[in-house]
């Protein structure tokens, strides 16, 4: 199958499942999608019992799609950017402590957390699998997705303090997690003997200091080629251009692409509406890039909900990713819970804060995305229905209820929405 008959059927079904959604369920946009897209599966799953043909076609179609180069490689980079243009420099500076050691120190306890005790369910199981696999998997469960709880905690009237710290913490520890994988995946690929602390210290320091060099870099570069023009296609072009000669550069540089991304948005968004763009180049940079982002999340959603086709639903796979939600739940907890107490009175954070966060750290695309790139001997198809059973969880069960617990928290405690 062509690439012009998936990206056809895939914005067809979209559409269709967006028009569902909002004349009938009136659900989130993508936790309606992707629930759409599930109850689609199913009934493929059943028209194909009567008729192979069906199930054939449609195991052809995701099969066809390379979901983790499609969202590494593609997608990310403008869902991160269309992200970080919105978000607004001054909200991210009074929070930036908090937000730095969530993305950064939070990823990595919550990796470590997650990775011991899946080590530990599956010896008690009698199903050892390697310690390093299983850090692989905390890794690529710990980043949270900024994306689908947004609108959730808009629509919950949630204080803007609290949105900041968990849409600016998402967008960043994305781009730690990724990292972090990598660092964890040439570990597993070439043996720990073979890499010393000091090798695994500088891949580290390389992948997210570049990142963010190459971020400020093409940002500036953008800025000034924006400034010296008055013509709205021209710099709606100019922000395409740059994000995908970001995300081209930082893979031939080997520096973090999603960080790069996120810190050029961040530098456009805050930089450019007060000197470089006329207001109407800004409501149409605006406009295209909110586009866009609705475009892609309504893609990426349904491509979830489909991916369901080639997830193995082994009942012992199934049993380890009803634990795997609990221990990622808990693990999510205790490594928000040091940053929290530390800025606790100093920012004077809401009330259950730690608990509002961890609920509302909602995995998904990028975590079956790094799930489908581990190799069959790190526990793949394992590792991947796990994933998937967490993500689904996530999104819908998570997604539906952050909104009420916001709401709840804020009645109690009588919070206003600055």
């Amino acid at each position: 199958m062509n690439i012009f008959n998936i990206i056809t059927i895939l914005t067809i079904l979209s559409a269709g499942f967006a028009f569902i959604n909002t004349k009938f369920l009136k659900l989130p946009f993508t936790i309606g999608l992707m629930i759409i897209a599930i109850v689609f599966t199913i009934a493929v799953y059943i028209l194909g019992s009567f008729n192979p043909f069906i199930l054939e076609e449609a195991n052809l179609l995701i099969n066809s799609i390379d979901f983790e180069t499609v969202l590494l490689d593609v997608m990310l980079s403008f869902l991160l950017f269309a992200g970080a243009l919105h978000t607004k420099l001054d909200a991210l500076k009074r929070q930036k402590g908090p937000i730095a050691l969530f993305a950064t120190i939070g990823v990595v306890i919550s990796t470590f957390l997650i990775g011991t005790l899946m080590y530990y369910l599956f010896l008690a199981f009698s199903y050892p699998i390697d310690y390093i696999y299983c850090l692989l998997f905390g890794a690529l469960i710990s980043p949270t997705d900024p994306i689908a709880v947004l609108g959730i905690l808009k629509e919950a009237n949630a204080p803007k303090k609290l949105e900041t710290k968990i849409v600016g913490e998402s967008l960043f520890n994305d781009g730690v997690g990724v990292v972090v994988f990598i660092v964890i995946f040439k570990i597993a690929q070439q043996g720990l003997d073979s890499m010393s602390f000091g090798d695994v210290g500088l891949l580290f320091v390389e992948e997210v200091i570049g990142g963010i060099a190459l971020g400020l870099i093409a940002g500036w570069l953008a800025f000034r080629l924006m400034k010296a023009i008055d013509n709205f296609e021209t710099e709606v072009m100019i922000t395409l251009a740059l994000v995908m000669g970001i995300s081209a550069l930082a893979h031939y540089l080997h520096v973090s692409g999603p960080l790069a991304v996120v810190v050029a948005g961040i530098f456009i968004g805050n930089k450019s509406p007060e000197i470089a763009w006329s207001p109407n180049t800004q409501n149409y940079v605006d406009k295209f890039w909110e586009l866009i982002d609705v475009l892609l999340n309504a893609l990426l959603f349904v491509l979830i909900g489909l991916e369901l086709l080639i997830v193995s639903l082994d009942n012992t796979y199934v049993i380890f990713g009803v634990f795997g939600i609990v221990i990622s739940l808990l693990s999510r907890f205790v490594a928000l819970s040091g940053p929290v107490a530390l800025f606790q009175k100093k920012l004077d954070f809401i009330p259950k804060t730690n608990l509002i966060m961890t609920w509302g750290g909602i995995r998904g695309g990028i975590s079956i995305a790094l799930a489908l790139s581990l190799e069959p001997q790190m526990g793949r198809e394992l590792f991947l229905t796990i994933t998937y059973l967490i993500v689904i969880f996530s999104i819908i069960v998570q997604g539906l209820s952050i909104g009420p617990l916001v709401k709840k928290v804020i009645s109690k405690s009588g919070v206003n929405n600055a």
